[in-house]
Protein backbone atom coordinates (compact mmCIF):
# COMPACT_ATOMS: atom_id res chain seq x y z
CA UNK A 1 0.00 0.00 0.00
CA UNK A 2 1.43 3.36 -1.06
CA UNK A 3 0.78 5.73 1.82
CA UNK A 4 1.63 8.80 -0.22
CA UNK A 5 -0.95 7.81 -2.79
CA UNK A 6 -3.60 7.57 -0.11
CA UNK A 7 -2.72 10.83 1.60
CA UNK A 8 -1.77 13.01 -1.33
CA UNK A 9 -4.07 11.89 -4.09
CA UNK A 10 -5.72 15.07 -5.30
CA UNK A 11 -9.49 15.40 -5.04
CA UNK A 12 -11.88 18.23 -5.80
CA UNK A 13 -11.83 20.92 -3.10
CA UNK A 14 -15.37 22.28 -3.49
CA UNK A 15 -16.50 20.95 -0.11
CA UNK A 16 -13.56 22.60 1.68
CA UNK A 17 -14.11 25.93 -0.08
CA UNK A 18 -17.80 26.09 0.87
CA UNK A 19 -17.03 24.84 4.38
CA UNK A 20 -14.49 27.66 4.81
CA UNK A 21 -17.13 30.26 4.02
CA UNK A 22 -19.69 28.74 6.39
CA UNK A 23 -17.07 28.14 9.06
CA UNK A 24 -15.87 31.75 8.87
CA UNK A 25 -19.42 33.02 9.15
CA UNK A 26 -20.22 30.80 12.13
CA UNK A 27 -17.08 31.62 14.11
CA UNK A 28 -17.73 35.32 13.51
CA UNK A 29 -21.25 34.91 14.89
CA UNK A 30 -19.81 32.94 17.82
CA UNK A 31 -17.43 35.78 18.74
CA UNK A 32 -19.75 38.72 18.20
CA UNK A 33 -22.74 36.81 19.57
CA UNK A 34 -20.82 36.29 22.82
CA UNK A 35 -20.75 40.07 23.19
CA UNK A 36 -24.34 40.67 22.10
CA UNK A 37 -25.86 38.03 24.39
CA UNK A 38 -23.94 39.20 27.45
CA UNK A 39 -21.82 36.04 27.63
CA UNK A 40 -18.59 38.04 27.65
CA UNK A 41 -19.90 40.42 30.29
CA UNK A 42 -21.18 37.68 32.62
CA UNK A 43 -18.29 35.27 32.16
CA UNK A 44 -15.20 37.38 31.60
CA UNK A 45 -15.86 40.99 32.62
CA UNK A 46 -17.97 41.14 35.79
CA UNK A 47 -16.19 38.45 37.89
CA UNK A 48 -13.13 39.52 39.86
CA UNK A 49 -11.33 36.45 38.52
CA UNK A 50 -12.13 33.52 36.27
CA UNK A 51 -11.70 29.84 36.98
CA UNK A 52 -9.10 29.14 34.34
CA UNK A 53 -7.93 25.65 33.46
CA UNK A 54 -5.39 24.74 36.13
CA UNK A 55 -1.91 25.78 35.02
CA UNK A 56 -3.09 28.70 32.86
CA UNK A 57 -3.28 31.34 35.56
CA UNK A 58 -1.38 33.83 33.38
CA UNK A 59 -4.51 34.22 31.25
CA UNK A 60 -6.14 36.07 34.16
CA UNK A 61 -4.36 39.18 32.92
CA UNK A 62 -6.71 39.29 29.93
CA UNK A 63 -9.87 39.28 32.04
CA UNK A 64 -11.97 42.45 32.32
CA UNK A 65 -13.22 45.18 29.98
CA UNK A 66 -10.49 44.24 27.48
CA UNK A 67 -12.52 41.15 26.60
CA UNK A 68 -15.09 43.17 24.67
CA UNK A 69 -12.42 44.30 22.23
CA UNK A 70 -10.84 40.85 22.35
CA UNK A 71 -14.02 39.12 21.12
CA UNK A 72 -14.75 41.88 18.60
CA UNK A 73 -11.28 41.37 17.12
CA UNK A 74 -11.87 37.61 17.01
CA UNK A 75 -14.97 38.28 14.94
CA UNK A 76 -12.91 40.38 12.54
CA UNK A 77 -10.51 37.48 12.07
CA UNK A 78 -13.54 35.27 11.46
CA UNK A 79 -14.47 37.57 8.58
CA UNK A 80 -10.91 37.14 7.26
CA UNK A 81 -11.50 33.38 7.25
CA UNK A 82 -14.88 33.62 5.55
CA UNK A 83 -13.58 35.87 2.76
CA UNK A 84 -10.28 34.07 2.45
CA UNK A 85 -8.50 37.37 3.04
CA UNK A 86 -5.05 36.90 4.58
CA UNK A 87 -6.50 33.55 5.47
CA UNK A 88 -3.55 32.05 7.34
CA UNK A 89 -3.26 35.11 9.56
CA UNK A 90 -7.00 35.16 10.21
CA UNK A 91 -7.37 31.51 11.13
CA UNK A 92 -4.14 31.48 13.17
CA UNK A 93 -5.22 34.46 15.25
CA UNK A 94 -8.74 33.14 15.75
CA UNK A 95 -7.37 29.75 16.81
CA UNK A 96 -4.97 31.34 19.29
CA UNK A 97 -7.50 33.79 20.72
CA UNK A 98 -10.33 31.26 20.98
CA UNK A 99 -8.01 28.77 22.69
CA UNK A 100 -6.98 31.40 25.23
CA UNK A 101 -10.63 32.33 25.84
CA UNK A 102 -11.45 28.65 26.34
CA UNK A 103 -8.60 28.03 28.77
CA UNK A 104 -9.18 31.14 30.85
CA UNK A 105 -12.58 30.09 32.20
CA UNK A 106 -14.57 26.97 33.11
CA UNK A 107 -17.74 28.52 34.49
CA UNK A 108 -19.35 28.30 31.05
CA UNK A 109 -17.63 25.11 29.98
CA UNK A 110 -19.03 23.52 26.85
CA UNK A 111 -17.74 20.56 24.86
CA UNK A 112 -18.54 22.51 21.71
CA UNK A 113 -15.99 25.15 22.68
CA UNK A 114 -13.31 22.48 22.76
CA UNK A 115 -14.51 21.09 19.43
CA UNK A 116 -14.16 24.55 17.92
CA UNK A 117 -10.49 24.57 18.89
CA UNK A 118 -9.98 21.27 17.06
CA UNK A 119 -11.82 22.57 14.00
CA UNK A 120 -9.73 25.74 14.02
CA UNK A 121 -6.56 23.63 14.01
CA UNK A 122 -7.95 21.64 11.09
CA UNK A 123 -8.71 24.81 9.17
CA UNK A 124 -5.27 26.17 10.02
CA UNK A 125 -3.54 23.28 8.25
CA UNK A 126 -6.10 22.78 5.46
CA UNK A 127 -5.61 24.64 2.13
CA UNK A 128 -9.05 26.22 2.39
CA UNK A 129 -8.19 29.56 0.78
CA UNK A 130 -7.07 28.38 -2.66
CA UNK A 131 -10.32 29.00 -4.46
CA UNK A 132 -13.10 31.60 -4.23
CA UNK A 133 -11.06 33.73 -1.86
CA UNK A 134 -9.57 37.19 -1.85
CA UNK A 135 -6.15 35.61 -1.38
CA UNK A 136 -6.54 33.65 -4.61
CA UNK A 137 -7.74 36.78 -6.39
CA UNK A 138 -4.76 38.76 -5.13
CA UNK A 139 -2.32 35.95 -5.90
CA UNK A 140 -3.57 33.70 -8.73
CA UNK A 141 -0.52 31.45 -8.27
CA UNK A 142 -2.10 29.82 -5.22
CA UNK A 143 -5.37 29.12 -7.00
CA UNK A 144 -6.27 25.43 -7.07
CA UNK A 145 -9.25 23.22 -7.85
CA UNK A 146 -8.02 20.35 -5.68
CA UNK A 147 -6.85 19.36 -2.23
CA UNK A 148 -4.97 16.32 -0.89
CA UNK A 149 -7.18 13.41 0.06
CA UNK A 150 -6.03 13.46 3.70
CA UNK A 151 -7.86 16.77 4.24
CA UNK A 152 -11.49 15.56 4.04
CA UNK A 153 -10.63 12.31 5.77
CA UNK A 154 -9.00 14.19 8.66
CA UNK A 155 -12.25 16.00 9.37
CA UNK A 156 -14.44 12.93 8.83
CA UNK A 157 -12.41 10.81 11.26
CA UNK A 158 -12.32 13.61 13.83
CA UNK A 159 -16.08 14.04 13.73
CA UNK A 160 -16.56 10.27 13.80
CA UNK A 161 -14.56 10.12 17.05
CA UNK A 162 -16.65 12.90 18.60
CA UNK A 163 -19.99 11.34 17.73
CA UNK A 164 -18.94 7.81 18.67
CA UNK A 165 -17.78 8.77 22.14
CA UNK A 166 -20.89 10.90 22.63
CA UNK A 167 -22.96 7.79 21.91
CA UNK A 168 -20.92 5.46 24.12
CA UNK A 169 -21.14 7.89 27.06
CA UNK A 170 -24.92 7.54 27.06
CA UNK A 171 -24.70 3.88 28.02
CA UNK A 172 -25.13 4.52 31.72
CA UNK A 173 -28.09 3.82 34.04
CA UNK A 174 -29.66 7.28 34.24
CA UNK A 175 -29.83 7.59 30.47
CA UNK A 176 -30.95 4.04 29.77
CA UNK A 177 -33.76 4.03 32.35
CA UNK A 178 -35.00 7.44 31.08
CA UNK A 179 -34.22 9.20 34.37
CA UNK A 180 -32.06 11.85 32.80
CA UNK A 181 -34.04 12.37 29.57
CA UNK A 182 -37.10 13.02 31.77
CA UNK A 183 -35.16 15.41 33.97
CA UNK A 184 -33.66 17.16 30.96
CA UNK A 185 -37.04 17.72 29.36
CA UNK A 186 -38.71 18.80 32.60
CA UNK A 187 -36.94 22.15 32.27
CA UNK A 188 -38.29 22.58 28.73
CA UNK A 189 -42.01 22.47 29.48
CA UNK A 190 -42.41 26.14 28.53
CA UNK A 191 -40.83 25.67 25.10
CA UNK A 192 -43.29 27.15 22.59
CA UNK A 193 -45.29 24.64 20.53
CA UNK A 194 -43.61 21.48 21.81
CA UNK A 195 -43.21 22.03 25.55
CA UNK A 196 -46.07 19.73 26.48
CA UNK A 197 -44.93 17.01 24.10
CA UNK A 198 -41.45 17.06 25.63
CA UNK A 199 -42.98 15.90 28.91
CA UNK A 200 -44.45 12.72 27.41
CA UNK A 201 -43.01 9.23 27.65
CA UNK A 202 -42.84 9.06 23.84
CA UNK A 203 -40.54 12.08 23.80
CA UNK A 204 -38.32 10.63 26.53
CA UNK A 205 -38.02 7.24 24.81
CA UNK A 206 -37.30 8.95 21.48
CA UNK A 207 -34.58 11.08 23.04
CA UNK A 208 -33.02 8.02 24.64
CA UNK A 209 -32.75 5.98 21.45
CA UNK A 210 -32.18 8.80 18.97
CA UNK A 211 -29.46 10.23 21.20
CA UNK A 212 -27.58 6.94 21.17
CA UNK A 213 -28.25 5.78 17.60
CA UNK A 214 -27.83 9.09 15.81
CA UNK A 215 -24.42 9.75 17.35
CA UNK A 216 -23.32 6.17 16.73
CA UNK A 217 -24.50 5.88 13.12
CA UNK A 218 -24.58 9.34 11.56
CA UNK A 219 -21.07 9.23 10.10
CA UNK A 220 -21.28 5.64 8.73
CA UNK A 221 -24.69 6.40 7.19
CA UNK A 222 -23.37 9.59 5.61
CA UNK A 223 -20.47 7.61 4.14
CA UNK A 224 -22.83 5.08 2.56
CA UNK A 225 -24.38 6.50 -0.60
CA UNK A 226 -27.68 4.62 -0.19
CA UNK A 227 -28.42 6.16 3.20
CA UNK A 228 -26.71 9.52 2.76
CA UNK A 229 -29.71 11.61 1.74
CA UNK A 230 -31.98 10.08 4.39
CA UNK A 231 -29.58 10.66 7.27
CA UNK A 232 -28.78 14.17 6.04
CA UNK A 233 -32.47 15.10 6.04
CA UNK A 234 -32.83 13.56 9.50
CA UNK A 235 -29.71 15.49 10.60
CA UNK A 236 -31.41 18.74 9.66
CA UNK A 237 -34.35 17.87 11.91
CA UNK A 238 -32.07 16.60 14.70
CA UNK A 239 -29.78 19.63 14.81
CA UNK A 240 -32.54 22.21 14.39
CA UNK A 241 -34.43 20.51 17.23
CA UNK A 242 -31.34 20.78 19.45
CA UNK A 243 -30.86 24.41 18.47
CA UNK A 244 -34.50 25.29 19.18
CA UNK A 245 -34.79 23.42 22.47
CA UNK A 246 -31.33 23.74 24.00
CA UNK A 247 -29.98 27.00 22.51
CA UNK A 248 -26.46 25.66 22.05
CA UNK A 249 -25.04 28.31 19.75
CA UNK A 250 -23.40 27.53 16.44
CA UNK A 251 -22.79 23.82 17.02
CA UNK A 252 -25.93 22.46 15.31
CA UNK A 253 -25.21 24.54 12.21
CA UNK A 254 -21.54 23.60 12.22
CA UNK A 255 -22.60 19.96 12.41
CA UNK A 256 -24.76 20.40 9.32
CA UNK A 257 -21.84 22.05 7.54
CA UNK A 258 -19.75 18.90 8.11
CA UNK A 259 -22.09 17.11 5.70
CA UNK A 260 -20.45 18.94 2.80
CA UNK A 261 -17.55 16.48 2.97
CA UNK A 262 -19.82 13.49 2.36
CA UNK A 263 -21.53 14.64 -0.82
CA UNK A 264 -20.11 14.55 -4.34
CA UNK A 265 -18.23 17.55 -5.77
CA UNK A 266 -20.75 17.63 -8.62
CA UNK A 267 -23.59 18.27 -6.19
CA UNK A 268 -21.61 20.82 -4.14
CA UNK A 269 -20.71 22.72 -7.31
CA UNK A 270 -24.25 22.63 -8.62
CA UNK A 271 -25.61 24.06 -5.38
CA UNK A 272 -22.89 26.51 -4.35
CA UNK A 273 -20.09 26.96 -6.91
CA UNK A 274 -21.69 26.85 -10.34
CA UNK A 275 -18.76 28.60 -12.04
CA UNK A 276 -16.08 26.38 -10.52
CA UNK A 277 -14.68 23.72 -12.87
CA UNK A 278 -14.62 20.22 -11.42
CA UNK A 279 -11.27 18.67 -10.69
CA UNK A 280 -11.31 15.34 -12.55
CA UNK A 281 -7.67 14.26 -12.67
CA UNK A 282 -6.20 11.38 -10.65
CA UNK A 283 -2.75 12.74 -9.93
CA UNK A 284 -0.74 12.45 -6.73
CA UNK A 285 1.11 15.55 -5.52
CA UNK A 286 3.34 14.81 -2.55
CA UNK A 287 3.70 17.99 -0.50
CA UNK A 288 6.89 19.27 1.09
CA UNK A 289 5.41 18.70 4.56
CA UNK A 290 5.06 14.96 3.88
CA UNK A 291 7.72 13.88 6.46
CA UNK A 292 5.77 15.70 9.19
CA UNK A 293 2.25 14.70 8.23
CA UNK A 294 2.20 11.04 9.28
CA UNK A 295 3.73 11.64 12.76
CA UNK A 296 1.31 14.52 13.23
CA UNK A 297 -1.71 12.42 12.27
CA UNK A 298 -0.61 9.51 14.48
CA UNK A 299 -0.11 11.76 17.52
CA UNK A 300 -3.26 13.77 16.87
CA UNK A 301 -5.60 10.79 16.62
CA UNK A 302 -3.86 8.90 19.42
CA UNK A 303 -4.66 11.84 21.68
CA UNK A 304 -8.22 12.15 20.38
CA UNK A 305 -8.90 8.46 20.96
CA UNK A 306 -7.23 8.25 24.38
CA UNK A 307 -8.48 11.44 26.08
CA UNK A 308 -12.14 10.36 26.25
CA UNK A 309 -11.28 7.04 27.93
CA UNK A 310 -8.82 8.35 30.50
CA UNK A 311 -11.46 8.43 33.23
CA UNK A 312 -11.51 4.62 33.15
CA UNK A 313 -7.94 4.71 34.46
CA UNK A 314 -8.76 7.14 37.28
CA UNK A 315 -10.25 5.86 40.52
CA UNK A 316 -13.92 6.67 41.00
CA UNK A 317 -17.01 7.25 38.89
CA UNK A 318 -16.51 10.18 36.53
CA UNK A 319 -20.19 11.08 36.85
CA UNK A 320 -19.47 11.86 40.51
CA UNK A 321 -15.84 12.98 40.64
CA UNK A 322 -15.66 14.87 37.30
CA UNK A 323 -12.06 13.63 36.95
CA UNK A 324 -11.63 12.93 33.24
CA UNK A 325 -14.96 14.52 32.33
CA UNK A 326 -13.71 17.39 30.21
CA UNK A 327 -12.42 16.79 26.66
CA UNK A 328 -14.25 13.45 26.58
CA UNK A 329 -17.46 14.26 24.67
CA UNK A 330 -19.65 13.47 27.66
CA UNK A 331 -22.35 15.84 26.41
CA UNK A 332 -25.71 16.52 28.08
CA UNK A 333 -25.43 13.52 30.38
CA UNK A 334 -26.25 14.81 33.82
CA UNK A 335 -27.66 17.61 35.92
CA UNK A 336 -25.55 18.55 38.89
CA UNK A 337 -26.55 20.98 41.63
CA UNK A 338 -24.52 21.76 44.71
CA UNK A 339 -24.08 23.74 47.91
CA UNK A 340 -20.57 24.89 48.80
CA UNK A 341 -19.61 26.41 52.12
CA UNK A 342 -16.00 27.34 52.74
CA UNK A 343 -14.36 28.03 56.08
CA UNK A 344 -10.88 28.97 57.20
CA UNK A 345 -8.90 28.25 60.33
CA UNK A 346 -6.35 30.82 61.43
CA UNK A 347 -3.03 29.03 61.82
CA UNK A 348 -2.00 31.23 64.76
CA UNK A 349 -5.20 31.50 66.78
CA UNK A 350 -7.04 28.38 65.64
CA UNK A 351 -10.19 30.44 65.16
CA UNK A 352 -12.71 29.25 62.59
CA UNK A 353 -14.39 31.66 60.19
CA UNK A 354 -16.98 30.92 57.51
CA UNK A 355 -16.47 32.51 54.10
CA UNK A 356 -19.18 34.60 52.46
CA UNK A 357 -19.13 33.25 48.91
CA UNK A 358 -20.61 36.44 47.50
CA UNK A 359 -17.41 38.25 48.47
CA UNK A 360 -15.61 36.22 45.81
CA UNK A 361 -18.08 34.47 43.51
CA UNK A 362 -20.34 35.93 40.83
CA UNK A 363 -22.89 34.69 38.31
CA UNK A 364 -22.20 31.28 36.80
CA UNK A 365 -19.17 30.76 39.01
CA UNK A 366 -21.41 29.21 41.67
CA UNK A 367 -21.71 26.19 39.35
CA UNK A 368 -17.92 25.89 39.25
CA UNK A 369 -17.35 25.74 42.99
CA UNK A 370 -19.38 22.54 43.32
CA UNK A 371 -16.84 20.72 41.13
CA UNK A 372 -13.62 19.38 42.64
CA UNK A 373 -11.14 21.37 40.57
CA UNK A 374 -13.20 24.53 41.04
CA UNK A 375 -13.34 24.01 44.81
CA UNK A 376 -9.59 23.44 44.91
CA UNK A 377 -8.94 26.63 42.93
CA UNK A 378 -11.36 28.53 45.15
CA UNK A 379 -9.38 27.42 48.19
CA UNK A 380 -6.16 28.76 46.64
CA UNK A 381 -7.85 32.10 45.92
CA UNK A 382 -9.12 32.40 49.50
CA UNK A 383 -5.70 31.47 50.90
CA UNK A 384 -3.98 34.08 48.72
CA UNK A 385 -6.49 36.75 49.70
CA UNK A 386 -5.89 36.19 53.41
CA UNK A 387 -2.12 36.03 52.92
CA UNK A 388 -2.29 39.48 51.35
CA UNK A 389 -3.99 40.64 54.53
CA UNK A 390 -1.13 39.16 56.56
CA UNK A 391 -3.08 36.16 57.84
CA UNK A 392 -1.96 32.54 57.39
CA UNK A 393 -4.96 30.24 57.10
CA UNK A 394 -6.05 26.73 56.33
CA UNK A 395 -9.00 26.44 53.94
CA UNK A 396 -11.69 23.76 54.13
CA UNK A 397 -14.72 23.02 52.00
CA UNK A 398 -18.12 21.60 52.94
CA UNK A 399 -19.56 20.61 49.56
CA UNK A 400 -22.75 18.66 48.99
CA UNK A 401 -23.99 17.82 45.51
CA UNK A 402 -27.08 16.36 43.93
CA UNK A 403 -26.65 14.45 40.66
CA UNK A 404 -29.71 14.06 38.46
CA UNK A 405 -32.01 15.10 41.28
CA UNK A 406 -30.83 12.60 43.88
CA UNK A 407 -30.50 13.61 47.54
CA UNK A 408 -27.54 15.84 48.37
CA UNK A 409 -24.41 13.94 49.40
CA UNK A 410 -21.02 15.13 50.59
CA UNK A 411 -18.44 15.40 47.79
CA UNK A 412 -15.32 16.77 49.51
CA UNK A 413 -13.54 15.61 52.66
CA UNK A 414 -14.04 18.65 54.90
CA UNK A 415 -11.12 17.65 57.13
CA UNK A 416 -8.56 18.25 54.36
CA UNK A 417 -6.91 21.66 54.05
CA UNK A 418 -7.42 22.21 50.31
CA UNK A 419 -5.08 25.19 50.32
CA UNK A 420 -2.14 22.95 51.21
CA UNK A 421 -2.66 20.00 48.83
CA UNK A 422 -1.45 19.79 45.26
CA UNK A 423 -3.82 19.19 42.37
CA UNK A 424 -3.31 15.80 40.75
CA UNK A 425 -3.60 16.41 37.02
CA UNK A 426 -3.48 12.82 35.86
CA UNK A 427 -4.94 10.76 38.68
CA UNK A 428 -7.43 10.70 41.51
CA UNK A 429 -7.43 13.37 44.19
CA UNK A 430 -7.96 11.45 47.41
CA UNK A 431 -9.89 14.25 49.14
CA UNK A 432 -12.76 13.71 46.70
CA UNK A 433 -15.08 11.33 48.51
CA UNK A 434 -16.19 8.17 46.66
CA UNK A 435 -19.60 7.92 45.08
CA UNK A 436 -22.18 6.64 47.62
CA UNK A 437 -22.53 2.87 47.36
CA UNK A 438 -26.30 3.15 46.90
CA UNK A 439 -26.09 6.02 44.39
CA UNK A 440 -27.67 4.23 41.43
CA UNK A 441 -30.37 2.69 43.64
CA UNK A 442 -31.74 6.12 44.54
CA UNK A 443 -34.53 7.47 42.37
CA UNK A 444 -33.85 10.88 40.80
CA UNK A 445 -36.37 13.51 41.86
CA UNK A 446 -38.16 14.82 38.79
CA UNK A 447 -39.12 18.09 40.41
CA UNK A 448 -35.49 19.23 40.22
CA UNK A 449 -35.16 21.49 37.21
CA UNK A 450 -32.22 21.36 34.83
CA UNK A 451 -30.43 24.67 34.91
Amino acid sequence: MNLNKILFKQVDNSSLVVFRILFGLLITLEAWGAIATGWVRITLVEPDFTFNFIGFDFLQYLQGELMYFYFFLMGVFGIFVMLGYRYKLGIFMYTLMWTFAYLMQKSSYNNHYYLLILLCVFMLIAPAHKYFSLDAKRNPNIKSLSMPQWVPWFLIIQIWIVYTYASIAKFYPDWLDLSFPKLLMSSKENTPLIGDFLQTNLAHVSIKYVGILFDLLVVPLLLWKRTRLFIFVFSIFFHLFNSYVFHIGIFPYMSLAFSLFFFSPELINRLFLKRKPLYQKTEVQVASYQPLLVPFLVIWFAVQISLPVRHHFIEGDVLWTEEGHRLSWRMMLRSKQGITNMFIIDKETGEKEWINNSDYIKNKQYKTIVKPDGVWQYAQIIKKDFEQKGQAVEVYADVKISVNGRPYRKLIDDEVDLASVQWNYFGHNSWILPIPHDFYKENPQQELRQK
